[in-house]
Formats: C-alpha cells, structure tokens, sequence
C-alpha cells in the first residue's frame, strides 16, 4: 500500500527547486499559490489537535488562573479553522473531482483519513459546549453542538463502514502493510460515543434523553470492537514492515486514540446515567472506573513507546509532516481520559497525571501548528 500521499516530508531533494523560492518572478506570495487539488482529508487533524487542547483545558481536574479563557481562545482558532477548512474541501471537492475521488476510491492511504473530518466535528461541537457557551451564550451553543454532534455521527458510521468496505472490496491493501493510519476510520464513532452524553441533559426528560444515551452506548461498541478487530491487523503489519517511511513514525501515537478515547467515554456514559437510567447507572460507574484503569495503564506503556520511537526517528532526520498532527489529538484524549479517572475515584495521581499529559499535549500542538503554519508560509505545503 502506498503512503507518500499523506506522508510526504516538508522537503524532498528533488523537490527544493520547487519550493526554494516560490514567489520570486512572480509577485505572488505563498498563500496565494496554494494548490487545492493536494488537499486531502488528513488536514482536519489540524482541527482535531486545536479542539482537543480545547477541550482537554475544560476536562481538567485543576482550575488554573486563565485555564478557561486559553480554552475558549483554542476553541475559537478551533472553530475557525473548521470553517476555513471546509470551504476549502468545498472548491476541492467541486473543482478538483478526479483528484477527490482517488483520494477515496484509488489511494487507501488517503482514504484512511476521511475518519478526521467527522472527528473535527464532534470535536469543534463539543467545545462551543463546553466553552463557546460562555461566548455565545447556552442556548446558541446547544443548537451548534446538537447539528456538529449529528453530522459529525452520521458521518462517523458510514466512514466507520464504508471504508473497510473499501479496503475490503476494492483497495489493494496487505494486513502485512497495516499501520495505525487504519484505526482512524474505526475511533470516529468512540468520539461520537464520548461527545453525545454532554447533549442529554439538555433533551427533554423521558425517550428522547434514553434514546440518545442508548444510541451512544451503540456507538461506543461499534467503536470499541472495531477498535478490538484492527489493533492485531496494525500489530501484524508494524511487526512485519516496521515504520515503511521516517515521516510515519508520528502516526505511532494514533494507537493512543481509541484507547484514550474508550477511557473518557464510559465514564460520559456513566455519568450521564446517573438520572435517565437509574436502574444502570449503580453498575456503570465502577465498571467505568476499572475499565479506565486498565486501559490507561496500557496507554501509558504505549505512549513511552511511540515517544522513544519519535525521539530516535527525529534523531535520524524525521522532517516535518503533516503527520506531526498525530502527537495532539490522541494523546488529547488520554488528557481527557485521565481527567475522568481523577474526577470519579479522587486519586490525585490521576491528576498529576492528566495535567503532564496536557503539558505534553500543548507541546505537541505548539510543534504541529508551527511546522504547519512554517511550510503554508514558505510555500512547502499544498504549493503548485
């Protein structure tokens, strides 16, 4: 399977005399220059990694002077970027079909990555809850995350189905050549799972509250086994073909996606339980909080080993790719995960913890949106 696609380093050899200097001779600056036809789905990471840093200052289980107000700011950028984004897939969509459509039906590199766009809904609708309610006002922010929350979760299942569809009929792909790209797909609904217990206590009491967290609890074990099916295919094929390329080494850190993921949304789960399904809700909790345990725990080991691969890959000369968006948003939900974890049990080691993450988190998000904004700027990303 190729992957130079969406792995593609900031610079190639043989690409230097292209970038070198993209305006000179032509009184045109970089931005202007941007080609549209390169943009795949992949940059919706972007918006993945600014809403969850978000999202991550509203989850944790500390309130600093100014946590808020940096949150809100980093859902503003968040928001923002959907919009500019997605009027740019629009012309891409509309102008550069044939390239959007091998991106989908002829390259399963790129087409792993149409789980981000439902992701950076979910995510961007969570935030105005969470935080844009303070700007915007409850009401306003209700509606926004009630419509991102529903086409982001429409748009989570027929990704979640229709792309090992795909895989399964039409791209030519070798389990011997998985690698993490393939979980994306597959943790778009756990996100869904995770997003949606936030809307239920503003549903009217009774059916409609009970049917959107039985629907959530679906979307968690559709996401959850999806998860338990791929993670071995991943294994076998990073086992066999190792890293195929040094810019893919950040794509190491999306195995923490749904694990991080899983872990914050039993507990939404059982915390919203609690008045609509009184019955369950006794069981949920503690099963959330072992569930949680073990999990991170897991998480954990893997994050030394994804960290120690990146540090000996950037050692050897890594360069910068859009890939480097894969350090935020999953290591943005072991933040989130690990701020339940001490919100329910009280341990303060699960707070200390939940704050380094988010330390590490704003340090992979400060490299990611510098490298991005560097290779816009410079003309080394989507340049004609």
């Amino acid at each position: 399977m190729s992957i130079s696609a969406d792995v593609r380093p900031l610079t190639r050899p043989a690409d230097r005399s292209r970038f070198s200097r993209p305006s000179r001779g032509t009184g045109l600056s970089p931005l202007s220059r941007l080609d549209l036809a390169q943009l795949g789905p992949n940059w919706y990471a972007a918006v993945m990694g600014t809403a969850i840093v978000a999202n991550g200052a509203a989850a944790l289980p500390v309130r600093l002077p100014g946590l808020i107000g940096f949150g809100e700011v980093m859902w503003a950028l968040g928001a923002a970027a959907l919009l500019v984004l997605a009027a740019a897939r629009l012309v891409h969509l509309t102008r550069h079909r044939e390239a959007a459509r091998a991106q989908l039906l002829d390259t399963p590199a790129t087409a792993v990555f149409y789980g981000c766009p439902p992701m950076a809904l979910l995510a961007v609708g969570l935030g105005t809850l969470l935080l844009g309610s303070r700007v915007i006002g409850t009401g306003p922010a209700v509606v926004l995350d009630a419509v991102l929350w529903g086409v982001g979760t429409l748009y989570a299942l027929a990704v979640a189905g229709g792309i090992p569809f795909l895989m399964i009929t039409r791209h030519p792909v070798s389990a011997l050549e998985g690698n993490p790209t393939w979980l994306l797909p597959v943790v778009a609904p756990l996100v869904a799972s995770a997003c949606g217990p936030a809307l239920v206590p503003h549903l009217p009491a009774g059916l409609p509250r009970q049917t959107l967290l039985y629907g959530c609890w679906a979307l968690f074990g559709v996401g959850l086994l999806a998860t338990l099916v791929l993670l071995p295919v991943v294994f076998t094929g990073l086992f066999h073909s190792k890293v195929p390329a040094l810019a893919l080494t950040p794509a190491l850190f999306l195995v923490l996606g749904p694990l991080g993921q899983s872990v914050t949304a039993i507990h939404q789960l059982a915390d919203a339980a609690g008045p609509v399904l009184p019955a369950l809700a006794p069981v949920m909790l503690p099963l959330a909080e072992l569930y949680g345990v073990a999990v991170i725990g897991v998480a954990m080991l893997w994050l030394a080993v994804a960290l120690t691969a990146n540090l000996r890959a950037r050692r050897a000369g890594m360069p910068f790719a859009m890939t480097w968006w894969a350090f935020t948003f999953p290591v943005g939900t072991c933040v989130t995960g690990a701020s339940a974890l001490a919100r329910h049990t009280g341990f303060g080691g699960f707070t200390g913890l939940a704050v380094g993450l988010y330390l590490l988190l704003g340090t992979a998000w400060l490299l990611a949106a510098g490298g991005t904004a560097a290779g816009l700027l410079r003309g080394r990303l989507l340049a004609r």
